[in-house]
């Protein structure tokens, strides 16, 4: 039952990955690329991390237990650090004078 859960959250991880890469290539402007990606890697990487932790118990041992608390680190610190990079970028982006996308602009082509 526990690979059934495991393989599932990894499996919906990878979608949200797909999710933001196809946003990342469809979307019209920077601003709504960059949340597609910040938000749905963030939570591609939360779903398969945590997939990935869920498997290596099955053999249960302190081992796999320490190897699942550093594989759930490593999502805490992209909880962290994904968001705050995302804020940085955008924040770079308006900076550098891009405006976001309008209607507007694509009705004039």
């Amino acid at each position: 039952m526990l690979h059934i859960i495991a393989m599932l959250s990894i499996a919906c991880g990878l979608i949200f990955f797909a999710g933001a890469t196809v946003g990342i290539l469809r979307f019209p402007d920077f601003y709504t690329r960059l949340h597609a990606a910040g938000k749905l890697d963030t939570l591609g990487v939360l779903l398969a991390m945590a997939g990935l932790a869920l498997y290596n118990l099955h053999p249960f041992s302190i081992e796999a237990l320490l190897t699942s608390l550093k594989i759930l680190l490593a999502v805490a610190f992209t909880f962290i650090a994904s968001p705050t990079a995302t804020h940085a970028i955008v924040d770079a982006g308006v900076r550098a004078g891009l405006r976001p996308w309008t209607k507007q602009e694509d009705d004039q082509q």
